[in-house]
């Protein structure tokens, strides 16, 4: 590896350069600028050259990186069981290495998602007593986040990984997002306790007494309500909604942007409500969040969108650094570790 900077024990990142869909300036622009904002070092992965190239460009002198080589990239239509197997030195694998090696605390990656959650699973391992990862996935509601999990890690599940997925989500929620004794809450077609198929029923049973503040069921509409802090569900309709929501998010979009522009009032209407709707886009835009976080296994991982922008990178990075700060693994192990004794009373 070569870069700038001496090392010393502040948080390292590294951050796959290469496969998503902006290309390496975005990435190598955000990770620069997140590391001269937090104060974390960046392991810039993928392409030597290129990467050096990109660096000039950006003119960034505060950050503190390295810059690790990788030969090859996973691309967005491959395969990632088989991208894995066969590309060994692809950025992805590159990057997960560093951080099973010890080089690096996080990965963050917008590249292939699934070769992302393979790599990280495979590589890594899974902590402790988690038998199923998940991805925890931020959404904005009234008075801050809710965190959903699982967002498509995990198609099918038994009740004692909605379980798992609970606690993590709870200690997620509390050391990343500073929610003090979060909610959690099980996705189900109704509020009352008997509605729901089996999964969630059994879940209910299970969370009823876990060590955590169960809220019950919850609907769809109560993820943006600010009323639960965590709403846990099966991979396949948690990524359902966050597809859902993305495309809704894009068409509200651009309606608003036809009817902004549509004459002459209201393009003078759209002038006066700028501050307005560029807060309103802050609290919505994806990439203030900075990504996703796959939960449940060892060190961290940071799961950026595709099409992710330097600002989204740039706080992937931030939320990397309160991931490693926040102590998020070892209180999750800890809270598993008592759940798997049978010891699901909530302390007082």
């Amino acid at each position: 590896m070569t870069g700038a900077g001496a090392r010393d024990k502040k948080t390292r990142v590294a951050v796959d350069c290469m496969g998503a869909d902006r290309g390496p300036e975005a990435a190598v622009r955000g990770a620069l600028e997140g590391s001269g904002q937090t104060g974390v070092e960046v392991i810039l992965v993928g392409d030597g050259d290129l990467l050096r190239r990109e660096v000039r460009a950006a003119g960034s002198v505060e950050a503190r990186f390295e810059i690790a080589h990788a030969s090859q990239v996973v691309e967005m239509d491959e395969s990632p069981a088989a991208a894995i197997r066969r590309k060994k030195d692809s950025s992805i694998v590159r990057a997960v290495r560093l951080v099973r090696d010890g080089e690096a605390d996080v990965v963050v990656s917008g590249g292939n998602t699934g070769a992302v959650m393979a790599a990280a699973t495979l590589l890594l391992g899974r902590l402790g007593p988690v038998e199923r990862p998940a991805i925890a996935v931020p959404f904005p509601a009234r008075g801050g986040d809710t965190i959903l999990l699982d967002a498509g890690a995990n198609v099918d599940c038994r009740p004692v990984h909605l379980v798992q997925f609970a606690v993590m989500g709870s200690v997620y929620a509390a050391r990343v997002l500073g929610k003090r004794d979060p909610g959690v809450g099980i996705l189900s077609i109704g509020a009352e306790e008997s509605k729901g198929n089996e999964l969630t029923k059994e879940t209910y049973q299970l969370l009823s007494s876990a060590d955590l503040r169960f809220l019950g069921n919850v609907e769809g509409r109560d993820i943006f309500s600010g009323e639960v802090d965590v709403v846990v569900c099966d991979g396949f309709v948690g990524n359902a909604i966050l597809k859902s929501c993305e495309g809704i998010g894009e068409m509200l979009e651009s309606f608003v942007r036809e009817e902004m522009t549509r004459g002459l009032r209201t393009k003078l209407a759209a002038v006066l409500a700028r501050e307005a709707f560029r807060n309103l886009w802050k609290r919505v835009d994806y990439a203030e969040r900075g990504g996703a976080t796959l939960l449940g296994v060892k060190k961290g991982c940071i799961i950026c969108h595709g099409n992710s922008s330097a600002k989204a990178v740039r706080n992937a990075v931030r939320l990397a650094g309160n991931f490693v700060s926040g102590g998020v693994n070892g209180e999750i192990e800890t809270r598993l570790e008592r759940t798997s004794r049978g010891d699901m009373g909530r302390e007082g």
